[in-house]
């Protein structure tokens, strides 16, 4: 089965929507339909004669993840009753609720300190609030408002309410405003007055839940500026955990993955990440929740990548297998060289031991000798690379043609002589990878990165080499130039100005991710 997939905010009319669709291709005759149909163990039916309705509810659901289509429809009702799409503004807010939601991380573009800083204003021009809402006394800390709300009504500690239906414990996780208050203690508060540990949402429908702990550990791809961990989050967390939080939180993993911090991930491990019985999300998602295993491995697979040599021997002491191949292939030890991190590597073949057995050789055809290379290559090893394309001729030329965007992802690192010495090998200068991982895909050039990281130097390089400025990025359709000046580097904008900038201007003025991405 592929993996769970489904958009924003899915539901039953959406699917069988796509069952419709799927029908029609069918009888259309349509070659990607009949593909569909085979990926999934289905025959095209005879010319002038239609599929079957259950057939293609059948296919969608298996398309989208999912055994089978009543498996969907559970997910889809799981998502009718838990999904939220929180909106970072609403003119119709009472002042609480205003509050509240600028206080609170929502996970859109606006999070950050504007925000916060709106928050505190609104709490000042009306410090009454925490006194007549129970959402705004914990969104502000207020440990003696919310033991007089719970005196008088101990039912409000699990009560739903606020700009986006979260119960008090939700708005103490969630928001970053300093308001002098005890988060610590009103989070004890209502956990003794039956506040849920476990509460969450599925945001936008999506499958992996959003806890009361994912907003305490915080963090995301807006990085730690825009969506912060909690400024009490070990002891938050710890009293969540002791009170029965679930430590296989898969979104906090995928938030804190980006920043080499580690102390959430010790936490969790204490608490029974990966080796305690499945929790209550585990259970409500059993059609989507993934293997916390599995989610370890992924751990282990962006520390390799991005060189986080704490957070590898931290998972390796936890038994995290650091020695079988990823799905892709490598082991860990040779994705590591390919990441261009060959001291990790060495470690990792330290830790792994003796291996059960030869593993993977080149795929058939190919010489061996890629990994080494490329680590040669990313670390501006001249002499090892040359050493190596002596002793395996045939070798660069498999390196240039697996890995293409080698190039963007030695600027992603602002490793400026690893982007000389690759272009000295015949990397072609104007190249699309990615920039956030070592993986081929066609998003961005070299120096669409470096002038996203104002990285100056390997700009020069890079259009002294012959980049062309005005190439656009596959996914934004933006110019080198109109990412420095997105992210403020004056100086990378000037000089691809002064070689030559695009005329024409982007049609939104920076890329659609940097304004909307969540």
């Amino acid at each position: 089965m592929s993996p769970i997939t489904v958009s924003d905010d899915p539901s039953p009319e959406q699917m069988r929507a796509e069952a419709r669709d799927l029908a029609r291709a069918v009888r259309s005759g349509d070659p990607r339909a009949a593909q569909l149909l085979a990926r999934h163990g289905l025959a095209a039916p005879d010319p002038g004669r239609q599929l079957a309705p259950e057939q293609a509810m059948h296919v969608v659901a298996r398309e989208h993840g999912f055994q089978d289509w009543s498996r969907l429809l559970r997910y889809l009702d799981l998502v009718a009753e838990y999904g939220r799409r929180l909106a970072p503004d609403d003119p119709g807010d009472a002042p609480a609720g205003a509050f509240c939601r600028a206080a609170c991380l929502t996970y859109t573009a606006q999070d950050g300190p504007a925000r916060w800083a709106q928050a505190a204003r609104i709490l000042a021009e009306r410090p009454h609030l925490p006194r007549e809402d129970v959402h705004a006394a914990a969104a502000a800390a207020d440990a003696d408002a919310v033991r007089a709300h719970l005196r008088a009504d101990p039912r409000l500690a699990r009560t739903r309410g606020g700009p986006h239906d979260w119960t008090p414990l939700f708005q103490v996780a969630y928001s970053r405003v300093a308001a002098g208050g005890d988060p610590v203690e009103v989070a004890r508060l209502l956990l003794d007055a039956g506040a849920d540990p476990n509460e969450g949402y599925l945001f936008n429908g999506l499958p992996t839940p959003f806890t009361v702990l994912t907003g305490v550990f915080g963090a995301g791809e807006l990085g730690t500026a825009h969506q912060p961990p909690h400024p009490r989050a070990a002891e938050l967390a710890g009293l969540l955990l002791a009170a029965g939080a679930d430590a296989d939180d898969a979104q906090t993993l995928y938030n804190r993955q980006f920043d080499a911090d580690d102390r959430h991930l010790e936490l969790l491990l204490a608490h029974g990440l990966a080796t305690a019985e499945r929790g209550v999300w585990a259970r409500r998602l059993a059609e989507v929740a993934d293997d916390p295993r599995r989610l370890l491995r992924a751990q282990l697979r962006w520390a390799v990548d991005h060189g986080m040599t704490a957070r590898v021997h931290l998972l390796a002491r936890s038994g995290v297998d650091v020695a079988a191949p990823f799905d892709d292939g490598p082991t860990p030890a040779d994705q590591a060289r390919l990441a261009g991190h060959p001291q990790l590597a060495t470690a990792l073949e330290g830790l792994a031991g003796p291996l059960p057995g030869p593993l993977p050789g080149p795929l058939p055809g190919t010489p061996g000798g890629v990994p080494e290379l490329v680590a040669a290559l990313l670390t501006a090893d001249a002499a090892a690379a040359a050493r190596i394309t002596a002793a395996r001729p045939g070798v660069l030329a498999e390196v240039r043609q697996r890995r293409p965007g080698l190039l963007v992802w030695a600027a992603a690192n602002g490793r400026t002589s690893a982007v000389e010495l690759l272009l000295d090998h015949g990397f072609d200068v104007d190249a699309l990878g990615r920039g956030d991982q070592p993986a081929e895909q066609p998003w961005e050039s070299a120096l669409h990165v470096a002038a996203g990281h104002g990285d100056v130097a390997t700009a020069r390089v890079l259009l002294r080499r012959g980049a062309d400025p005005s190439l656009r990025d596959a996914r934004f359709d933006a110019t080198p130039l109109s990412w420095a000046r997105h992210f403020g580097h004056d100086e990378v904008a000037r000089l691809i100005e002064a070689h030559g900038a695009a005329a024409r201007p982007d049609p939104t003025g920076a890329p659609d991710e940097f304004r909307t991405s969540t």
